[in-house]
């Protein structure tokens, strides 16, 4: 992937993850797939449908600080992995790896699948 790839996955994803934070509901339906999945760090799978909803009820995160992302891209479809420090408003801040599959659907990049796996080697 060259450096031009990289910079736009990373800008997607800041983009998608802000809008998670700032409750940016047209700006999250349109960057998730309708069959879009999370795991949580418990292992929990949410559909599109849940997550979207908890995020619409109530802030969801207060932050989603993202560090260095390793991307691979191949045709309609990309991997992005990296570590980030999660926020909720009880105060809780989770360190975790983090894992996004996008695919190019009619023209524009969607998540499809997310993990998040928490790191309990760092200090909290």
């Amino acid at each position: 992937m060259n450096e031009q790839d990289a910079a736009f996955f990373r800008s997607l994803e800041e983009r998608r993850t802000r809008a998670l934070v700032e409750q940016q509901m047209d700006v999250i339906e349109a960057l998730h797939a309708p069959d879009y999945e999370l795991v949580t760090p418990a292992g929990r799978v949410m559909t599109r449908a849940d997550y979207l909803a908890a995020i619409e009820q109530a802030p969801f995160y207060t932050a989603w600080d993202i560090g260095e992302m390793k991307c691979r891209l191949a045709a309609n479809t990309a991997i992005l992995r990296y570590q980030a420090t999660l926020r909720f408003p009880s105060g809780r801040e989770l360190h975790c790896w983090h894992t996004d599959l996008y695919e190019r659907r009619e023209g524009r990049w969607q998540a499809v699948w997310s993990q998040a796996t928490e790191r309990r080697d760092v200090a909290r």
